[in-house]
């Protein structure tokens, strides 16, 4: 059972949040979508997380963001089951950035 939670955040939260020291920006999408637009942030692709976790380990929060929540709902969840990341605050984009292309 899963006691440690992510925290749904809006894109004006995101803003505000990325500033603070130690956090990181995630994005899960495919490196193909990340290079056509971004927000910033690192591109890991959800099924490279796992393998690429160690990237993340020097970050005290993590921002999950993807194209729509969804994809980024999965990785924020997936954190949350591995030991490395028990210690972390963790916030997922709800809604994707797809707000952000307008």
């Amino acid at each position: 059972m899963i006691s440690h939670t992510y925290t749904d955040i809006s894109l004006r939260e995101l803003e505000s949040l990325r500033q603070q020291p130690n956090t990181a920006v995630v994005d899960v999408r495919d490196e193909w979508e990340f290079e056509e637009f971004n927000i910033g942030g690192l591109n890991i692709p959800l099924p490279d997380i796992r393998t690429r976790k160690t990237e993340l380990t020097p970050y005290t929060t993590l921002i999950v963001i993807c194209t729509n929540g969804v994809r980024s709902r999965v990785a924020a969840k997936d954190f949350l089951r591995q030991p490395e990341f028990q210690s972390k605050t963790i916030y997922h984009l709800h809604g994707g950035i797809i707000e952000a292309e307008d």
